[in-house]
């Protein structure tokens, strides 16, 4: 199984088609990776194509991938189809996906990857959202691994923007000095950035607010 770390110094987010090249050249030509990390590593490589929009191509790569594969692949594979089903417009086909990797990724203990399939979930089944985020909270705040505790970060910013646009910017500013708090425990210097940004931009709403 691919650490967390290795796939981070690979991904470029915010530039999918340089992530889609680094993915290639890996494998290509890089590794040494084992099987199951080259089917890990071609999930990735359909995640950074369908961020590009081209979603048949990235489907494709998934639907290549056996299934006899080890569990973890499988995890992966759930997780980025229902990425491409979110993008592409299909958010109740998303759910049940992300469902599917959240209890299949429990079974296997893949901790990481079950917080992004129910961080995915509060994402598509706006109802739910608190309830999924909590669930991911408490398996974030119970791990001891600083890479996945970071999910912190992302979660409590996530649901104050859901409660800025409930129109509850109190909640919302709890949520934000949250993530700012684990942002500086275990993030990232532009995670510390964004999350002051978003208390600094929740504070002026509710200063509006107020006159």
């Amino acid at each position: 199984m691919l650490d967390q770390v290795v796939l981070d110094e690979l991904w470029m987010f915010d530039e999918p088609a340089a992530s889609e090249a680094r993915f290639r050249v890996e494998l290509e030509s890089g590794g040494p990776w084992d099987e199951t990390e080259r089917q890990e590593l071609t999930t990735q490589l359909a995640r950074a194509i369908g961020l590009q929009g081209k979603f048949d191509e990235a489907a494709s790569l998934l639907l290549a991938i056996p299934d006899d594969a080890a569990p973890v692949v499988g995890v992966r594979v759930l997780l980025e189809s229902g990425r491409i089903m979110v993008d592409s417009g299909h958010p109740d086909v998303a759910a049940q996906l992300f469902r599917k990797a959240a209890e299949a990724s429990t079974l296997i203990g893949a901790e990481f990857l079950c917080i992004d399939a129910l961080h995915m979930l509060a994402i598509v089944d706006s109802p739910r959202t608190e309830d999924w985020t909590e669930q991911a909270v408490e398996l974030a705040e119970a791990s001891s691994n600083d890479r996945t505790r970071r999910w912190l970060v992302t979660l409590h910013s996530n649901l104050g923007w859901s409660r800025i646009e409930g129109g509850d910017a109190e909640a919302a500013l709890t949520e934000f000095v949250e993530a700012a708090r684990w942002a500086e425990l275990v993030g990232t210097d532009e995670e510390r950035q964004w999350t002051l940004e978003a208390i600094d931009e929740c504070t002026a709403a509710i200063a509006a607010s107020s006159d």
